[in-house]
């Protein structure tokens, strides 16, 4: 059943609907929130909902995906998160209320066409809701808004330490292209395909187990980046205070790895912990592969693009150090065959889901070797274990590109 008919099923009437795609984000993993560059596509699978506006500023949803229905007004948003998926649509609330005067609610279903887990389906959950409520209280949210107000929904009230890789990706996104996103400055490109590009496809392989981000050691990663950087920043300035203009009185909170150039990871770095080098060595690699990618991809070198990949994936297990048995199963079992020209984990990497750049002739037939295999190991997960084969679609705002 689709959202729409449960929306009809419950108030009996049409529904308005909304929609906001998945992404996937080949090459720039776990560096979006250092400011790092970042490569991404929007996905034809999307959060869907459908809805009807309700003057007395009550939004009443329930989801086809999560128990307990969410119900609150518009003006009187928790202080506090719940702890449940509605938890992502308080936070929206709250952001859009500081900026604009909502006086109208909605009623509605949504509907999240794959699992949970690796494609930012929190927020593809987040804009989804936000089309629905801008558009049921006539606001029309410019790209930037979508991405910021999303991204401050989900910092600020649910407590994830999130860059802004996946509102922008699923914002900006166009299908014929790939995002080039600068996070340091918020300069962005839709790069077309080259005529020389073979056909692919993006397979999406969930584990089976979903994972919270902010439950998980994300958040932990998040910070040893900063502290990283806060600490070379220290070591530069006390050391070297005349060869490198990094500034005065800089605070913790404000330090990135992308302000730190790679020379002085490369002079101070080994007085790091050992852990803090590997995210210091994921980051500077991933930045260089990020680059390579976007050089690959204007040539349509897709063998190439996709080793890159491969080796973002890697580095992942390495470096930064996240992934289970079970991504790092699927991820093994990927790399080695013949039509999938790359993989990695996609999202945070620690439950989740593994993403794979495919042949499109071959993607049937890699599905069905995945499943095979990866089951053999968890036979426990037949059920939960889904695969899915998708292909690019636009963001929310269809942006050409620029600086947003």
């Amino acid at each position: 059943m689709y959202a729409e008919d449960r929306f009809r099923e419950i108030y009996g009437r049409e529904p308005e609907t909304a929609f906001c795609p998945y992404r996937v984000c080949p090459l720039g993993a776990h560096i979006d929130h250092q400011d790092g560059p970042i490569l991404g596509f929007a996905l034809d699978y999307g959060v869907h909902m459908a809805y009807g506006v309700k003057n007395n500023g009550i939004i009443e949803l329930q989801s086809m995906n999560f128990p307990k229905r969410v119900q609150f007004h518009v003006q009187g948003v928790p202080e506090t998160k719940e702890g449940d998926w509605g938890d992502y649509l308080r936070g929206a609330t709250r952001a859009m209320g500081e900026k604009y005067k909502l006086t109208k609610g909605l009623c509605g279903v949504i509907r999240g066409a794959l699992p949970s887990g690796g494609i930012s389906s929190s927020a593809a959950l987040t804009i989804c809701f936000m089309k629905a409520l801008s558009a049921v209280n006539g606001i029309e949210l410019t790209d930037s808004e979508y991405i910021y107000l999303a991204k401050k929904a989900e910092n600020e009230y649910v407590g994830v330490a999130s860059g802004k890789l996946d509102q922008s990706c699923e914002t900006l996104c166009r299908k014929d292209s790939i995002l080039y996103m600068d996070s340091q400055d918020d300069t962005y490109s839709n790069i077309p395909s080259s005529p020389a590009m073979k056909d692919f496809k993006i397979g999406i392989f969930f584990s089976g187990l979903e994972r919270n981000l902010a439950s998980s050691a994300y958040n932990n990663r998040v910070d040893e980046c900063k502290a990283s950087a806060f600490a070379l920043y220290s070591y530069a300035v006390t050391d070297r205070r005349g060869d490198y203009d990094l500034g005065e009185g800089l605070k913790f909170k404000d330090m990135k790895l992308r302000g730190i150039p790679e020379e002085i990871y490369k002079e101070f770095g080994v007085r790091l912990p050992s852990s803090w080098q590997k995210r210091c060595n994921h980051f500077y690699s991933e930045m260089h592969r990020v680059e390579k990618g976007v050089e690959c991809w204007k040539k349509g070198d897709i063998e190439a693009f996709g080793r890159l990949v491969n080796e973002s994936g890697m580095s992942s297990i390495v470096n930064y150090e996240c992934g289970s048995p079970w991504l790092i199963k699927l991820y093994s079992i990927l790399v080695d065959l013949d039509g999938v020209y790359g993989a990695r984990f996609s999202g945070a990497g620690f439950k989740g889901c593994c993403m794979a750049l495919l042949d499109g002739e071959k993607s049937d037939s890699i599905k069905e070797i995945v499943e095979r295999e990866y089951l053999e190991e968890f036979p426990d997960l037949k059920g939960k274990y889904k695969a899915y084969i998708c292909s690019r679609a636009d963001g929310v705002g269809k942006a050409e590109g620029g600086r947003f």
